[in-house]
């Protein structure tokens, strides 16, 4: 038990670290202060390699967009503020699109897309994108069949043009167990300054779980390619899967320091990993 006497006695941070480390068997709320510890150790490292990064972005104006898809709860928007908590906002932009407008059912379904796009010297994170039509739409009836199949013929195309304009085009799939999100939808409803987050579509998510399941197999097997992977990230872990995924788009680009902050950005294989038909998922 932590008390005065203990406190007054530690003579530097390493003491209070070495005490929890010595009785965190005994105590799991200590267990849980290490490990938060260790996170927060690892992260701002990395973010400082963000900061490198995107100053690199910049001067050699490259175009970077980063796509966070997966089942709701999967972790994407806490991962996204891990990338750009420190990142400079005039050179960085998240995209969060609400549903299409009427004038939108109407135009071309990229349309609504093109603008939030990067321009040269920019990172753009997209919290969801085009790829709603490829699994949510399908499943909860927000498209028909036929506007589903003209997506999965064009998207391949559609990012081809956008590789070949100089765009770098990342894509990451989080990966969660049904048990773990609806453990993360309950504490949802139980935290007044979250439950905004939980939907009808959350709702539906557990009982098309296998719905979900299925036309995300055929967005991998038809949009995964060689110049626009997809990126499967485990993330029960979310802590591990932030940490992690920042690492995998540090290790892409050879920016000016890479590596000066932090002892390693190669990112773990048994968290990141690119989609082949045979990958283990949690989200089966």
């Amino acid at each position: 038990m932590i008390t005065e006497e203990l406190i007054n006695s530690l003579k530097a941070n390493t003491d209070l670290i070495d005490y929890l480390n010595s009785h965190k068997e005994d105590n799991p709320s200590y267990k849980s202060a290490l490990e938060k510890y260790d996170y927060e150790q690892e992260l701002l490292p990395l973010q400082a390699e963000l900061v490198d990064f995107q100053r690199w972005v910049q001067k050699e104006n490259k175009k970077i967009a980063i796509i966070f898809e997966g089942r709701d709860a999967s972790g994407k928007g806490g991962t996204i503020k891990r990338f750009t908590e420190h990142l400079n906002p005039r050179a960085m932009r998240i995209v969060a699109l609400n549903k299409p407008t009427e004038v939108e059912k109407n135009q071309w379904y990229f349309n609504r897309y093109i603008t939030p796009l990067p321009n040269a010297g920019e990172i753009v994170f997209f919290d969801r994108s085009w790829y709603n039509r490829a699994v949510v739409e399908p499943v909860m009836g927000f498209c028909d069949e036929n506007q589903y199949k003209r997506f999965m013929i064009q998207v391949p195309e559609f990012e081809n043009m956008l590789y070949e304009s100089g765009t770098t085009i990342i894509k990451f799939w989080f990966s969660v167990s049904q048990e773990e999100q609806q453990r993360r939808f309950e504490k949802r409803i139980n935290n007044p300054l979250k439950k905004w987050k939980f939907s009808p579509v959350d709702e539906k998510g557990q009982e098309l779980w296998d719905d979900f399941t299925i036309y995300k197999n055929q967005m991998f097997s038809r949009t995964h390619n060689s110049f626009c992977p997809w990126v499967v990230i485990n993330s029960n872990n979310k802590k591990r899967a932030r940490l992690e995924s920042i690492k995998y788009v540090l290790s892409l680009f050879d920016y000016e320091n890479k590596g000066c902050n932090c002892k390693t950005i190669l990112p773990d294989p048994n968290v990141v990993q690119r989609y082949f038909r045979n990958t283990i998922q949690l989200d089966r």
